[in-house]
């Protein structure tokens, strides 16, 4: 048995419960929505953040229905999020497949993203809980705050690692806390045990999102993005900031504002990537990751032990040592 299919051996009718109120939250008698939807569908994800909030809920009780509509809510956010990056970012491509501003165009892609947003919320209202409604609308406000600090952070000529997890912290980690925070909430636990998920979320975020952020330094048709793609949206990223700060010359940092101002041609952000690997950028952000994943298990061995524990502890062992 392969390890996504271990660490979701515990939950797997409430998974397929969770598949089947996604489809059903989705359905529509609008044919433009309904091929831009059967579109997403098509992406196929690992989905990793369902996974999570079933998992932690079944860790301290069990998957409820205000569960199943928590994690429908908090991935319907997130694929909200995607959708408006991708015409922010000006992506033509999200993991290996063309984005919806790249088949339809912008108009339909924030449109789609405003009605995933509002069905998102419609989901979050049926938990009647209003805990899980505020953590789902607080990570709204937390995604927007994380795309706009990466925005303004473009004209910035220093090369600061505080604002990288100050951005981490806002998008991906926040995601990743807000469904082990609302799978708590859902399983109607104290305050204490609801804080200790959150803080295991946050933590999972972190290394998943420098593990993505690594990944942008390997050629891998697989990973869904071309070596440098972060670069040529103007994001530098924890390995590169890591050498920027630490020996790198005048006519690197030079080239690496090039890159944030998007004015760098394709072989200048080939030299930038290998002059990263080549200085040990890739090595300090993995063992940035690692510190986390131990935060992370310093935390798990807290939690209660069953079945569900070790799974738990899977995940985190694949969201680190995935290839794509």
């Amino acid at each position: 048995m392969d390890v996504l299919s271990l660490i979701k051996s515990p939950i797997i009718d409430e998974l397929e419960d969770f598949k089947n109120l996604f489809d059903h939250s989705l359905s529509s008698s609008n044919p433009l929505l309904t091929d831009v939807i059967v579109h997403l569908q098509q992406r196929n994800g690992k989905m990793m953040r369902p996974i999570l909030v079933l998992l932690i809920a079944k860790l301290y009780g069990k998957v409820s229905t205000q569960t199943l509509h928590a994690a429908v809510s908090l991935e319907l956010l997130h694929t909200a999020s995607l959708v408006h990056d991708d015409v922010v970012d000006e992506s033509a491509e999200r993991r290996g497949q063309l984005s919806v501003n790249a088949i339809f165009n912008n108009k339909v892609a924030v449109l789609t993203g405003d009605f995933l947003l509002a069905t998102c919320l419609v989901q979050a209202s049926k938990t009647k809980n209003h805990g899980i409604i505020d953590v789902v609308s607080k990570l709204g406000q937390d995604l927007a705050e994380g795309e706009l600090l990466q925005l303004s952070n473009i004209n910035n000529t220093e090369f600061s690692e505080s604002v990288y997890f100050d951005v981490i912290n806002k998008k991906t980690a926040a995601l990743f806390a807000s469904c082990t925070k609302a799978a708590a909430l859902s399983a109607q636990v104290d305050n204490e045990k609801v804080e200790l998920a959150r803080l295991f979320g946050e933590y999972i975020g972190i290394c998943f999102q420098i593990k993505d952020d690594i990944f942008d330094y390997f050629d891998n048709a697989d990973i869904g993005k071309p070596t440098g793609n972060d670069m040529f949206e103007g994001k530098l990223t924890l390995p590169v900031l890591f050498v920027l700060n630490n020996g790198a010359g005048e006519e690197i940092k030079r080239l690496a504002i090039k890159v944030k101002q998007r004015l760098a041609s394709h072989q200048e952000i080939s030299d930038l990537v290998s002059f990263t690997k080549d200085n040990g950028g890739i090595l300090y952000a993995q063992k940035e990751m690692t510190k986390y994943k131990e935060k992370a298990l310093d935390l798990l061995s807290l939690m209660p032990d069953t079945e569900v524990k070790e799974s738990l502890r899977l995940y985190l062992d694949y969201v680190v040592d995935r290839h794509k």
